[in-house]
């Protein structure tokens, strides 16, 4: 995932002005990407969505909501958009608990609220080297972690996927240990650039990419970012997380994008966008190393993947 412009930082530090989309361009980018929006979806589209450069044209709406990895609902990349079709999503509640001076069972709607929603454009990355632009709708994490006020001793926050294998078929299966478990550092978590999603393309995001509410890390590899959570963890130890229990030796707990660490099976010194013939050359962290590097200094990056 790539994000283009942390909330806090101004465009001259992330990209020259004249990469940046403005409203016109960007609404036309979305009829030609197949999206029709109501006069509502529009206004709120109409903020500034600055990209990084003129090759991070937006992956279309189509491929975005049937080319997924959602393993609750299968393992091909279309048996998301086909399975997850009557997945409900109301009522939803969000359990918060752990080290936070604001443990509740939170509902949905009441939990997002409190947010100003603003879309950015990201990179969506994945371990396969195929890589998405989407424009997500959603609010910094840092700002939901701060409201829950955790106290001196969290120092990891974890997320959990809804277990229920009667709307998952995937579930069903041994493939994971399920639920699916993902984990932050808390300092990871108090950065700019994660974020709690829950649209795309000035939508309410789709059951296949994780509705009502996900994860996005755009400095880590795409299955960083927890889809459809229930509960929301503050822990002091760190926690167990799904891919690294299940396959260990391919799957570590930071899930940093490094090219310079090639996954047991395959290279990640290049990726493929999704729609694009030709490989590019993967960066570091995503491309946000000035953003994020601080946050493992001194730590060996091979060891602690």
């Amino acid at each position: 995932m790539l994000i283009r412009r942390p909330p806090d930082l101004s465009s001259a530090e992330i990209t020259e002005e004249r990469h940046y989309l403005n409203r016109r361009e960007f609404l036309a980018g979305l009829a030609a990407a197949g999206v029709m929006l109501t006069a509502g979806e529009r206004e709120a589209l109409a903020r500034m969505v600055p990209r990084g450069g003129d090759d991070d044209k937006l992956t279309p709406y189509e491929s975005v909501t049937t080319y997924n990895n959602y393993y609750e609902f299968g393992t091909d990349k279309g048996d998301p958009a086909e399975e997850a079709k009557n997945f409900r999503i109301r009522p939803w509640k969000v359990r918060v608990e752990g080290e936070v001076a604001k443990p509740a069972d939170y509902d949905f709607d009441d939990l997002v609220k409190p947010y100003k929603q603003e879309e950015r454009v990201y990179r969506h990355r994945c371990v396969e080297a195929w890589s998405m632009v989407i424009p997500w709708l959603g609010f910094p994490l840092r700002d939901f972690v701060t409201r829950m006020q955790p106290t001196s001793r969290a120092k990891f926050i974890e997320f959990t996927t809804l277990l229920d294998p009667a709307q998952m078929p995937g579930q069903r299966s041994r493939l994971l240990p399920w639920p699916y478990v993902e984990a932050l550092r808390i300092d990871e978590a108090l950065n700019p650039l994660a974020l709690l999603v829950t649209g795309l393309y000035g939508k309410p995001l789709p059951n296949q990419n994780g509705a009502p509410l996900r994860l996005v890390v755009p400095w880590k590899y795409g299955f960083k970012g927890g889809k459809s959570i229930v509960r929301i963890r503050f822990l002091e130890t760190q926690p167990r997380t799904t891919w690294n229990e299940a396959v260990p030796d391919e799957y570590g707990f930071y899930a940093n994008v490094n090219p310079d660490v090639d996954h047991p099976r395959w290279s990640q010194a290049r990726e493929r966008r999704l729609g694009e013939l030709f490989k590019r050359k993967t960066l570091p962290f995503n491309g946000y190393a000035d953003q994020v590097a601080s946050l493992y200094a001194g730590m060996d990056l091979r060891k602690n993947y």
